[in-house]
């Protein structure tokens, strides 16, 4: 039986080294090499979503990966993808590094200069941990198919422009819809989802921030149980405390949610910092929200720049949302689109506070009626970027109601 190894190397010329040596190992199908940590996740994933036996049984991640630290990388592919066997390749075979390493998720640690005994051994033990693991998941009640939950990014161009509103409806959506809906609010200095959903809370996201690994107990402490089926991680009461969370630990936690979870919503705010910058990144979708109006576009525009230039998420790989939309504007969609270089939602939000501002100064967004048209609008943006069926947006016609719109409850993976 041949063994997939995927490598992953950050360097082109130590990329060749190592695929010429894979090629020599028995029994060895060494598959194109990715050169940075986003490639390599986007890889997995696509494979993951066909089927687990497409995934590569090895995975060599050298230390010359980016822009995700090798050991931050082997422990998202290990949470993600449990049944691959991940090995290290690196010039630092301290006991240190080999601990935290093995701690990170590794199967093995392979020296710099490579050498052909070495890669062998640690490939072949590595792919047969690899196999013994899906052997036992083939056999458990549940397999493991996919990469995980989809994770939903929500930020908003600058201030005041919606984008707290966006998320909560987009993950009340998704639980009315019948799926298992994590909301993470990373606006760490000013998190208003708490208010929006009216919640007395002690522990925020804040109490993950230092945890190695985190446990699905350690994960399920420190979130909220909200009524309407909404799991939440809330950003911190004192927003100083919001600079202890870190861009590693955004990923962890977000790693280990979407293993939980079927949709990860997660509120970023208006100010990119590390912590949701990586966020964005990680996000399979990641949607700006803007109001037609000059200033809130062209913060739209620096905002997509930004995310380019520090290679978090590139400008036709974002969704642009337009809330507050009325057709009596000058700034419309298409203006939006080529202003900002980004997709926009066909979905646009109508300019409608007056049904918003009852259930916000109650702070019960969860009971906003069903026949808000901002509510409509939104559910249905769900729908459109994926993260329900259209179906299960659809209006339904209630006796002696046939202006009122309801849910049709459903679940499709």
């Amino acid at each position: 039986m041949s063994t997939r190894i995927l490598p992953a190397v950050g360097d082109a010329d130590a990329a060749r080294s190592v695929t010429t040596l894979l090629s020599q190992l028995p029994d060895a199908e060494p598959v194109g090499p990715v050169g940075d940590s986003t490639s390599l996740i986007d890889t997995l994933a696509r494979l993951a979503a066909d089927s687990l036996e497409d995934l590569p049984e090895v995975v060599l991640v050298h230390e010359r990966i980016g822009p995700v630290p090798a050991l931050e990388l082997i422990r998202e592919v290990a949470l993600r993808f449990p049944a691959v066997g991940v090995v290290l390749v690196t010039g630092d075979t301290s006991p240190g590094l080999y601990s935290a390493a093995m701690d990170s998720g590794a199967r093995g640690l392979v020296g710099l200069p490579l050498s052909y005994e070495e890669l062998a051994q640690r490939v072949q033990s590595a792919a047969g941990w690899s196999t013994g693991v899906r052997r036992h998941l083939g056999q458990g009640g549940e397999t493991f198919t996919g990469p995980g939950g989809t994770v939903v990014a929500v930020a908003g161009a600058k201030g005041g422009v919606g984008a707290t509103v966006t998320a909560v409806q987009l993950a009340l959506a998704a639980r009315a819809a019948g799926h298992s809906t994590a909301l993470v609010d990373l606006d760490l200095q000013s998190g208003d989802v708490a208010s929006y959903l009216d919640v007395q809370f002690r522990r925020s996201v804040v109490d993950l921030a230092a945890i190695q690994d985190i446990s699905p107990r350690v994960l399920q402490d420190a979130m909220y149980a909200h009524p309407s089926g909404l799991a939440l991680l809330l950003a911190p009461g004192d927003g100083e405390r919001g600079d202890d969370v870190t861009d590693r630990s955004v990923r962890q936690v977000l790693s280990a949610l979407r293993t939980r979870h079927e949709v990860v919503v997660v509120d970023c705010g208006t100010h990119m910092d590390t912590a949701n910058a990586a966020a964005v990144e990680m996000a399979d979708t990641a949607v700006l929200v803007v109001t037609p109006d000059v200033v809130a576009v062209r913060a739209a525009k620096r905002m997509v720049r930004l995310w380019d230039r520090l290679q978090i998420r590139k400008a036709e790989e974002t969704v642009t949302v337009v809330n507050r939309h009325v057709r009596a504007t000058e700034i419309q969609p298409p203006l939006v689109a080529r202003i900002t270089g980004t997709q926009v939602a066909r979905t646009t939000v109508p300019a409608q506070f007056k049904e918003l501002q009852p259930v916000v100064d109650a702070g019960r967004m969860q009971d906003l009626e069903a026949k808000s048209t901002v509510k409509q609008a939104l559910w249905t943006l769900a729908a459109e970027l994926g993260v329900v069926r259209a179906a299960d947006t659809a209006p339904a016609r209630p006796r002696g109601d046939r202006g009122s719109l309801g849910l049709r409850r459903g679940r499709h993976r």
